[in-house]
Parts: structure tokens; sequence; C-alpha cells
């Protein structure tokens, strides 16, 4: 079959790399991609918002099945647009995306299903005087969302009152996220460790494909700003078999029958960003796509053919698919721009090794090749390394090994990824 992939970051190398793997898979197209996914299919320089665009190129070149990366293009309706022309898409529709589009949703969503998480209220500029009542009187620390899509930055955990009232006034009302943060969050603040469990579902079925804790903060010892993800690893040692099986009693299925129950087309990947709070899962946030840099160490564990799940899944049929998963571990490091995540400059020369070991896979993220299929860096978030060993530390040692090797001006990795289960 030929595949369209939307994205162009270290989620969709990874994912491309997996369906490029498959036999069932005849031509696969990136759009846009980056420097690295020409090496898994063909690049295609289409913005994931351009539907129109995108619907011309998939009449061109007979796609079968657009598999979505990014939030964006799901919230805007992207799952609508395709089907509607009958062409298979693996995401959930407009409506059922504001799991993630909409944290106001989501947490309604959670309440409906009793599904745990944590306390909250919403406000708007129309009761923004008894939100600040409210936030006055919570205990702190205190965690105010944006509601809506603000780029993975509009989550801020307050530790003071003052600080609390002076986040909620630029969220509201000087619309620091814009239209994002036209409504806020306010959530209790659950104290634990974090993992992202990740699940393929077609509405009504689903398969767990498996689970990584991410590292968010730029500096080592978990301190600094917040980024889009500075590293990973798979499995997280204390995501046992009973905690597992938790998870998937109190959360998978009741979200999985919740979205059946009320009506909620959803075709793709579901991404579970919990907390473990004394041995007890709760839901932080959904996602309604693989996340990243999780995929960079989900999917090189997950042994079954990927696009073999995608046809079980249109057909209804995800049941009779068996998931198998690498019992070996894996871990990734992210190599970042100097300055990240804020301001930092692009378009600097890399250098990348001659040869990888075996076990270690190179996935770009923010890069591009310039006319003379030089390659540069193009973000934030540049390259990273994933390496499967026995234990976390070895792939997290082989990984940094090869990061080590990759080379441009002002490059910087966190070396601890991974340093809590040492």
């Amino acid at each position: 079959m030929n595949i369209l992939l939307l994205g162009s970051g270290g989620r969709e190398h990874a994912l491309a790399w997996k369906i490029s793997q498959s036999p069932l898979c005849r031509q696969l197209y990136i759009a846009p991609g980056n420097g690295g996914t020409g090496q898994c299919g063909t690049n295609v320089n289409i913005g994931v918002n351009d539907f129109a665009a995108l619907e011309q190129f998939v009449q061109e070149k007979a796609i079968d099945l657009v598999l979505v990366g990014p939030e964006d293009p799901l919230v805007h309706g992207v799952y609508d647009y395709f089907t509607a022309k009958g062409i298979a898409v693996i995401g959930p529709s407009k409506e059922a995306a504001q799991l993630e589009g909409s944290k106001a949703f989501s947490k309604k969503f959670m309440q409906r299903q009793g599904i745990p998480t944590a306390a909250y209220a919403e406000f708007t500029a129309e009761n923004y005087e008894a939100g600040q009542a409210y936030l006055a009187q919570h205990s702190l620390p205190i965690v105010l969302k944006a509601d809506g899509l603000a780029a993975g930055k509009g989550v801020v955990i307050c530790t003071t009152h003052e600080e609390a009232r002076d986040v909620f006034a630029d969220m509201i009302l000087n619309r620091q996220f814009g239209e994002a943060s036209s409504r806020v969050v306010v959530e209790q603040f659950l104290s634990g460790i974090e993992i992202s469990v990740f699940v393929l579902t077609d509405g009504k079925d689903y398969k767990i494909i498996g689970h990584a804790k991410d590292y968010k903060r730029i500096g080592e010892g978990d301190t600094g700003l917040n980024t889009g993800g500075m590293g990973c690893v798979s499995p997280v040692p204390f995501a046992d078999a009973a905690f597992m099986q938790k998870v998937e009693d109190r959360i998978i299925r009741p979200t999985i029958g919740g979205l059946y129950a009320e009506g909620l087309v959803y075709k793709g990947f579901v991404f579970f960003g919990l907390i473990n709070v004394g041995g007890e899962p709760y839901v932080i946030e959904y996602n309604c796509r693989m996340g990243d840099p999780e995929t960079e160490v989900v999917m090189p564990r997950l042994k079954t053919d990927l696009v073999e799940m995608f046809v079980q899944l249109n057909k209804g049929e995800l049941h009779a698919v068996q998931v198998d998963i690498d019992h070996r571990a894996a871990a990734t490091v992210m190599a970042v721009s100097g300055g990240y995540p804020g301001d930092y400059e692009k378009g600097k020369a890399m250098t990348l090794p001659a040869a990888l070991p075996a076990n270690v896979m190179l996935f770009h993220a923010g890069t591009r090749l310039d006319d003379t299929g030089a390659l540069l860096t193009n973000g934030g978030r540049v390259i990273t390394a994933t390496a499967l060993a026995p234990t976390i530390q070895e792939a997290a040692a082989s990984a940094k090994a090869v990061v080590e090797q990759v080379q441009f001006e002002g490059r910087y990795y966190r070396r601890d990824i991974g340093y809590e289960f040492e």
C-alpha cells in the first residue's frame, strides 16, 4: 500500500523507519519530513495543515492510508476531511481529538467515565474574579493549564499564590497563548513519577504497544526550563505487571469504552500521560498521537508490523493482532541547539558518525538538507540517538556515545537520561 505520513520531527522519523520495514508498504511519503526521513521514503514539501494540497497529492499518488504524526492537523479535522473522501486515516475525528485539544473537554470526559485524575476547576474572562478567589484558597503548588494547544508550553506549576495569580492573569487577560488560554484549567498538584502509555485503537478494541518515561527539563537532574523532551527510556522499571493491570483496568479500558459509548470516532494512537502516585496511576493528560521523544523508544521495541496493525484496525479486526515487544531496554538521548528552549539559531552545519553500532539508530528531528545535500540544524531539538541494550544503563551509555559523535555548533545534550533507575 501507499502511505502518506504527516509531520517533520523525530517522532515522524521513527514512524517512517518502522513503516519502511513492512513488506506491506509499497511507497512511503513524508510531508514535509526532515533531513533524515528521506532515508525511509520520499519527502514532500507540503505543510501538515494544507489539506487541499495534501488531497491533491493523495489523489496523484494513489495514497491508501494517511498517518498523522502531530496534534495540530488532528484538532483541525484532518481525519474528517480525508475519510469523507474515502481515504483511510490513522487518527481520531475532530470531535474526539478534543481529548488533547481541550483540557476542559478531557477533564469532563474523565469525570463522566470515572477515570482517576487530579481535581480541577476551569475559568474564563467571564468568571475571572472567581478564578482569582479560587486560587487564593488553593493548596500549593497549583497547576495552571491553557485549555487549548500551546505547543507544549501551556502548563505552569506555581509554587506561590502570587505566582499563580500572575500566571492566571497572563493567560486569560493578556492572552499569553492566544485563544488557547482564553480558558484556563486549574488543577490539584499530584506528586509522583510520570509515565506515558501508548495504545492503538479502532474505537472499540485496543492494543497496548509500549510505555516510556521522558525527561522534560533542560538541565541534568531534572532542573531548569521545560522542553519538548530531552530523552526517554523504556520500559519503566516501576511499571510492573501489577501497576500496568491497574492502568488497563482503571484508565485504558474505561477510556476506550467511553469513546465508544459517547460516539466519539477514534481510529489511531492514544497517548496516556500518567503519574504514579504511591503505586496508583492517575491521568495527567491525553494526547491523540504518539509522543516525541517517546516514539523513538517505543517503535524500536515494537516487533509487530505496524502497517499490519493499521490494516487490521481499518478492517475492525485489531483484536486479532498479537503485539510482540522486544525484551531489551531502549534509551534515547536528544541533541539540541545552543540556547534551547529559549532563543537559538538554525542552519548550523552538522556532521554525523560515519557508521553506527548495530544496536543504535539516529532519528532526525530539527534537521534539513540544503540545496547541495548538506545537513543543517533546523530546530531546537535537532537529532536523537536511540539504543537497545539489556539494561537502561547500557542503552543510555550507547546512545550517549553516539550523540557525542554528532557535531554542530552549540550542541547540548543531557548526560543523565535514566539516572534515577541506576
